[in-house]
């Protein structure tokens, strides 16, 4: 497999993984154009954006959110599931890319969150799902604190994104593809996290934001 091959090569000087993550972004954008029935509309995906030490975060319809995401015109690290790394295969895949292995409900992984840190203030988004998991019902759920509690320790900018088409075309438990959908992406401003005096107020007010945009997208025929 080619990135199991870049990492052999590169993990001696690729300190971040960035070469198999852009390889594995490369081949991800080809699965999703494979499918003619498959439409992509993308807005607010200036890089600009991403230009300070930013953390991502978006909500989480189904397994194609990260092609999906892979989608948008930066490189990210991804927090990822521990059980993920478990998967034959899959697993290995997110590890040579450089993916963060979390545990949930522990809180330990809150400590692991640290290591995104790092590779942020090197210019590498870092990219959390604050859900948690996947949503059963295309709702956007309550927000863990992880993601604002790292924004405001480190003065982290937030950028929000809004995807909508993935729940439609493969709901939680369900591995039926939709032959035809339409994905939409928003990539909404920037959250200074100094603009907020608590934790809580930040993540509310992501959590608004994120929902309303949501609701909006939800609007759009597929």
């Amino acid at each position: 497999m080619i990135i199991s091959l870049l990492y052999l090569f590169t993990f001696p000087f690729d300190r971040f993984n960035q070469i198999p993550n852009k390889t594995l972004k490369g081949l991800a954008r080809a699965m999703l154009f494979i499918n003619p029935g498959w439409k992509f509309a993308i807005s607010g995906a200036d890089p600009d954006k991403v230009n300070r030490p930013t953390i991502v975060i978006g909500n989480h319809q189904s397994f194609l959110d990260l092609p999906l995401l892979y989608l948008l015109p930066w490189n990210m690290k991804w927090v990822a599931k521990k059980s993920l790394f478990k998967i034959p295969l899959l697993g290995w895949i997110i590890f040579m890319t450089g993916q963060i292995a979390i545990e949930r409900y522990s809180l330990k992984s809150v400590k692991k969150l640290d290591k995104l840190v790092q590779p942020i203030q090197k210019g590498i988004p870092g990219m959390i799902f604050p859900e948690g998991t996947r949503t059963e019902n295309g709702n956007l759920k309550s927000f863990k604190n992880g993601a604002f509690l790292m924004a405001k320790r480190y003065n982290l900018n937030l950028l929000p994104i809004v995807h909508n088409g993935g729940f439609e075309a493969m709901p939680t438990g369900s591995w039926r593809i939709a032959p035809i959908q339409t994905f939409n992406i928003r990539v909404l401003n920037p959250i200074d996290p100094r603009d907020f005096e608590t934790v809580e107020d930040l993540k509310q007010n992501a959590h608004v934001l994120i929902e309303k945009e949501l609701e909006d997208l939800r609007q759009i025929k597929s």
